[in-house]
């Protein structure tokens, strides 16, 4: 939308608002580690972010924010701005997915379905529980050695198990659309010292990234070990590395996970991971 301010309360923030967004993701550090992540890297512009973040007011004060980009965030979402962010966002979808603490992410999902119809009702699957989980110390067991970053010379392999990663966990291959853009974004994790993972001589089999950085909290993205070496009990070890690695970035690691998929549940349990909240996921 072209319109700064709407009759909803809802206006796209700009630089100067920067000070009040940053002490808004603060105040939910870990459920809001993707958005803080977005803003510390570059700021609030919607011509450096990509995409605009929608704030809400109420009696003049920013409560609430939506992240409008290929995933839509909203940020300590009220049930008046989830109301506000439906109207707001209008019959054109631009995003891929919904994400959020479920209720809200669930809440916003529905209104914009009753609102708009079909475009924004008809998805490919909604996730509506995963379990957000975090640990903000070192892990129980004994971490895999094997556990290194990955640098630049590994990155095809590593990018050859992202693409299988990434397809077995959404369901559709990154590489529609825009593989260019993702074949980049691999590459910022390992040039940024983000991606991490095992070789075997130079296939990588165990990966996983830090896709959120914030002040205090990283989020484990990306988390996958070959298919031929599961149910061996390697992944725990190898989680705890991540955990390690993860801490030496930030104090306090967190990612959330699929409600069915137990195995994974397990391996983070053995780590020492808790449950601190519950997303869900809306997928396009």
């Amino acid at each position: 939308m072209s319109e700064t301010v709407v009759r909803s309360g809802v206006r796209v923030l700009t630089g100067a608002d920067t000070d009040l967004a940053v002490r808004l993701l603060a105040s939910s550090p870990i459920d809001n580690v993707f958005v803080a992540s977005r803003v510390r890297a570059a700021g609030l512009e919607a011509r450096d972010l990509g995409c605009p973040i929608w704030g809400f007011e109420e009696d003049g004060r920013l409560r609430s924010m939506c992240h409008a980009g290929s995933n839509l965030v909203p940020v300590n979402a009220t049930p008046a701005a989830v109301a506000a962010f439906a109207e707001y966002a209008g019959p054109r979808r631009m995003c891929s997915s919904i994400i959020g603490p479920a209720p809200v992410a669930m809440d916003l999902w529905q209104r914009l379905s009753r609102l708009w119809g079909s475009v924004w009702s008809q998805t490919r699957e909604v996730r509506a529980h995963q379990p957000v989980l975090a640990i903000d110390t070192d892990p129980v067991i004994a971490p895999d050695p094997r556990v290194r970053p990955i640098t630049i010379q590994h990155w095809d392999s590593y990018y050859q198990s992202a693409v299988r990663m990434y397809t077995e966990e959404v369901g559709v291959s990154p590489l529609q659309g825009n593989p260019a853009g993702y074949r980049y974004y691999v590459r910022q994790l390992i040039t940024s010292g983000r991606a991490f993972g095992v070789l075997d001589g130079d296939r990588v089999i165990f990966k996983a990234d830090l896709g959120s950085v914030s002040r205090g909290v990283t989020q484990v993205q990306g988390v996958w070990l070959d298919p031929s070496l599961r149910s061996r009990g390697l992944a725990p070890g190898m989680m705890a590395a991540v955990v390690q690695l993860a801490r030496r970035v930030a104090p306090v690691v967190s990612l959330y996970v699929n409600d069915f998929n137990a195995p994974a549940r397990a391996t983070y349990q053995r780590v020492g991971f808790r449950q601190t909240g519950e997303f869900c996921t809306v997928l396009y």
